[in-house]
């Protein structure tokens, strides 16, 4: 029943993004895991209609919060206001309450709101004076990073990028699919009959998490899964180059990630166990922002990318 839904869901979101699959089904792969999402690619790629979507197609609220140099944490967190009437505080939600929350260009926004988006990121609760609240059960963030515009932004330490669960990159369509998009808008436009979106609850979500955890995973593949992050913390044992390109390695959390992300893989793609190619799909999403590179690396043109490449041809398939 809950695979269905998925489907159904999936199906909505494809319908409404049209040339991003990588994007919603990542979505998807992020809400099964209970994790959060950093996004990385130029503007008007659908980012902000991506999570839009997944909102209309189940039982949660949306709320999009433009990152600029000014933004306070209280902006993000809310605030205690002053009730003059009978001297009394009443605290103010922020938007972080939401269940789904896109945080735009999060590198736009100074270190302090940076954490403070982060901290309620991992611990599911944010702290206002000596007040403690709790976040919804149903809690996603999607942040953006513009890759083209440098200028008067504050990138995100390589501790705090540990918080994401991916890190994906996306690009722009080909020209059959700009087609597509172009006259999807066109169709908006004209009050063409929507398509009806699912309406999934947030029970059935927390179903279909169960289910994920249940899904089988072999002793050799989790040793498979294993070896490739520790490949990444010593290279030296597979390559002198991988050696030469990897300053800093993928923490347990990384193991975690992607241990979660490669089950929902499966389970999305109808399986009742995790396989070699479940593991690899999600791979490079999960560790692109947890494998810090050296100066070698940058001076010989090597991105993560390419390093990751080199790691999954390196580390034997069982």
């Amino acid at each position: 029943m809950a695979a269905a839904q998925f489907k159904q869901l999936q199906a909505y979101l494809d319908s409404q993004v049209v040339g991003q699959q990588t994007l919603t089904q990542n979505i998807l792969v992020a809400l099964l895991a209970d994790g959060h999402l950093l996004v990385e690619g130029p503007p008007g790629l659908a980012k902000t209609r991506a999570v839009n979507a997944l909102a209309n197609g189940l039982e949660g609220d949306f709320h999009r919060v433009q990152f600029t140099p000014d933004l306070l944490p209280a902006d993000l967190t809310g605030t205690d206001i002053y009730r003059p009437e009978n001297g009394s505080f009443v605290f103010q939600k922020g938007p972080l309450f939401h269940n789904l929350v896109l945080a735009d260009e999060i590198n736009r926004a100074p270190a302090k709101v940076q954490s403070a988006l982060l901290e309620a990121m991992a611990e599911r609760q944010i702290t206002v004076g000596n007040t403690t609240y709790a976040l919804p059960e149903l809690f996603l963030v999607m942040a953006t990073q513009n890759p083209i515009e440098q200028e008067g932004t504050y990138p995100l330490p390589e501790a705090q990028l540990d918080r994401f669960l991916m890190h994906l990159e996306i690009d722009y369509p080909g020209a059959e699919t700009e087609l597509d998009i172009l006259r999807l808008t066109r169709n908006e436009a004209m009050h063409a009959t929507p398509v009806t979106p699912p309406n999934l609850s947030q029970t059935d979500i927390f179903n279909a998490r169960q289910d994920v955890l249940k899904i089988h995973l072999d002793e050799a593949l989790e040793q498979y899964l294993v070896q490739l992050i520790i490949a990444t913390r010593e290279p030296e044992r597979y390559d002198s180059d991988l050696a030469n390109w990897i300053e800093f390695g993928a923490s347990p959390r990384a193991t975690i990630a992607l241990d979660k992300c490669a089950r929902a893989h499966a389970w999305l793609v109808g399986r009742d166990f995790v396989g070699p190619d479940n593991i690899q799909a999600v791979f490079h999403n999960v560790l692109r922002h947890r494998v810090l590179l050296s100066y070698e690396a940058e001076a010989e043109g090597v991105d993560t990318n390419q390093v990751l490449d080199k790691i999954m041809q390196l580390v034997a398939v069982p």
